[in-house]
C-alpha cells in the first residue's frame, strides 16, 4: 500500500490544502478543509470550453480542477517515439513553415495530484503549418483511423478497482460514449491485464481493438482526437454534461450487456454439470431474498462475520460471502452482485461493486471509526445516484477493536476528526490499518431486518402489477 502527501488549489481565494491519499481504499484526508463541509472540494465549471473546434485547430480545456482535455481536429498523426501527435494545417500564420503552437499534456483524471501526475507519461502536442510529404518517412501514415480517438493513461493509480472505474473507466465512457462505438482509444502505459480484464466492458465503448501508444511505433492518422478523459464526480456521470441526458445507470447498462453473455456461459457450465446431481435454480432470483457480504481479511474485517452469516440467515436471506481479489473474474462478482438484494461491507474500495447491483437493491455500509466522510463521499451519495437504497451503519466505540487499546475518554474513540487533522499518517496507522470492526448485532440486526421487509415488499409490489 502507498499514500502520498499533495497540494491542491481548491478554488480562487481559497488558500491551498493538503490532500492525503490512501491508495488501496481510496481515503481522502483534506487538512485544512472542512471535511464533510457543505462546500465541494472538487467541484467544476459545467462550460464546455472546446464545444466548438475547427477544422486544422486546437482547443485544450485546463479549466477542471480533476483533468486537462485537448480537441484537435485536421489531419492529426502520431509519434510515439517523442510522445508527440502532430496537427498539421496549411493555415497561414505569417511566420512561414514550421511549428504554430504546442500543448503538453498528461492525459490522467487526477489533475489535483501533483505527486501521482508526475509518474503519468506526458505528451505533447503540436500544431504545424508544415507542408508534409506523403514520402516523409517520419511522417507519412502508416495507419489511416475514419473514426476519432481518445487518448487516455491507465498508469497512475490503475491496479485499484475504485480508481479503475472512478478515474479510468467512469471517465472513458463519459468521453466516448457520444461517438456510438465509433471511436479508437489510444492508451499510454498500455497493460494486457488491464484490456484483459475490461474486455467485457472496452467492446460496448469501441468497435476498434486499441492502440498501445508506447508499443506501437506506427505512425497513426486520425482527423478528430481528444487527448484526456472528462471526468465529472466520484463515481458518477452528470447528466447535464452528457449528450442525451446520460446518467450513471445507462453506464451499468454498459455493464449488464458487456458481463450478460459470460454470465449465460456460466450458467450453462452449471447447468451441464448438475445435470445428473440435484437440481439447482440457476435462473431467476432465488425464493429468499438474497444477501451478499463483501469479506475482507486484516484491517477493517468484521471479527464476528460467522455470527453476521447465521443472523441473516435465521431472518431469511439466502447469504453469499464474497472475497474479491485482485485477479478475481469480474463476471463472476457482477453475476452475484446483479442478483442479489443486499450487498453489506465495511468501507474500503471492494465497495465499489456498488455498481453491479441493480437500482432498488440496499446496499449497507459499515462504516469503522474515522473513515465516515470518505465512506460517504467516495461510496454513499454515488450509491444513492445510482438508485439504491443506502444505509450506511456508523459503528460505535465499542464495536470497533481500538476500544480495547485506548481509553474511553481518549481523542481516538470520543472524537475522530481531531485525530484525522493532526494528519494522515495518524488515519492511516490508527483508523484504516489496525482497526477491526465486531458488529454489535442488536444495532445492526435492525438494519437488516428492516432491508428484508423492504425487499419483501418490493417483491409483492412486483408480483402485483404483474
Amino acid at each position: 500500500m502507498v499514500h502520498y502527501q499533495r497540494y491542491i488549489q481548491l478554488r480562487k481565494g481559497v488558500t491551498v490544502a493538503t490532500v492525503y491519499v490512501d491508495e488501496e481504499d481510496a481515503c481522502v484526508h483534506l487538512s485544512g478543509y472542512p471535511s464533510g463541509g457543505d462546500e465541494e472540494p472538487l467541484s467544476d465549471s459545467k462550460t464546455n470550453v472546446c464545444s466548438s473546434v475547427t477544422n486544422g485547430t486546437m482547443c485544450c480545456d485546463r479549466t477542471s480542477i480533476r483533468s486537462d482535455v485537448c480537441v484537435m481536429k485536421g489531419d492529426i498523426r502520431t509519434h510515439s517515439s517523442s510522445f508527440s501527435v502532430f496537427l498539421y494545417t496549411s493555415k497561414n500564420s505569417g511566420t512561414g513553415e514550421g511549428e504554430l503552437r504546442q500543448e503538453k499534456i498528461r492525459p490522467y483524471t487526477r489533475k489535483w495530484e501533483a505527486s501521482t501526475m508526475s509518474t503519468i507519461d506526458e505528451l505533447t502536442l503540436i500544431t504545424t503549418n508544415s507542408n508534409v510529404s506523403t514520402s516523409d518517412d517520419q511522417h507519412k501514415c502508416d495507419v489511416n483511423h475514419n473514426v476519432p480517438a481518445v487518448f487516455f493513461s491507465t498508469g497512475g493509480y490503475t491496479g485499484n478497482v475504485y480508481h479503475e472505474f472512478n478515474d479510468g473507466l467512469i471517465p472513458l465512457y463519459i468521453t466516448s460514449q457520444k461517438y456510438n462505438k465509433k471511436v479508437v482509444f489510444v492508451i499510454l502505459e498500455y497493460h494486457d491485464w488491464w484490456i484483459t480484464k475490461y474486455a467485457n466492458i472496452l467492446t460496448h465503448l469501441s468497435d476498434f481493438e486499441p492502440i498501445d501508444f508506447n508499443g506501437d511505433k506506427r505512425t497513426h492518422c486520425f482527423s478528430e482526437a481528444i487527448i484526456g478523459l472528462k471526468i465529472h464526480d466520484e463515481l458518477m456521470v452528470d447528466s447535464s454534461l452528457m449528450e442525451g441526458g446520460k446518467t450513471i445507470r445507462d453506464f451499468r447498462d454498459i455493464l449488464d450487456k458487456g458481463y450478460k453473455p459470460r454470465i449465460e456461459g456460466l450458467i450453462q457450465e452449471e447447468r451441464e454439470n448438475a445435470r445428473l446431481k440435484n437440481p439447482i435454480r440457476l435462473v431467476g432470483r432465488p425464493e429468499k431474498p438474497k444477501l451478499v457480504i463483501i469479506s475482507r481479511n486484516g484491517s477493517r474485517e468484521i471479527t464476528n462475520e460467522n455470527v453476521l452469516v447465521k443472523m441473516a440467515s435465521k431472518i431469511g436471506f439466502s447469504v453469499t460471502v464474497l472475497k474479491p481479489q485482485r485477479t478475481s473474474e469480474l463476471a463472476k462478482i457482477y453475476r452475484e452482485l446483479n442478483s442479489s438484494d443486499v450487498m453489506v461491507g465495511v468501507h474500503g474500495a471492494a465497495m465499489t461493486h456498488f455498481l453491479f447491483m441493480k437500482p432498488g437493491s440496499v446496499f449497507i455500509q459499515v462504516i469503522p471509526l474515522g473513515t465516515t466522510w470518505a465512506a460517504e463521499t467516495y461510496y454513499g451519495e454515488p450509491a444513492k445516484k445510482l438508485g439504491l437504497r443506502y444505509i450506511g451503519y456508523e459503528i460505535l466505540p465499542r464495536e470497533s477493536s481500538l476500544y480495547e487499546e485506548y481509553e474511553s475518554n481518549d481523542p481516538v474513540l470520543r472524537d475522530p476528526n481531531s485525530v484525522n487533522d493532526r494528519g494522515w499518517e495518524f488515519t492511516k496507522k490508527i483508523y484504516l490499518d489496525r482497526q477491526k470492526v465486531r458488529l454489535n448485532f442488536g444495532r445492526f440486526r435492525k438494519r437488516l431486518v428492516r432491508s428484508y421487509i423492504y425487499t419483501m415488499r418490493k417483491r409483492n409490489e412486483m408480483v402485483r402489477s404483474q
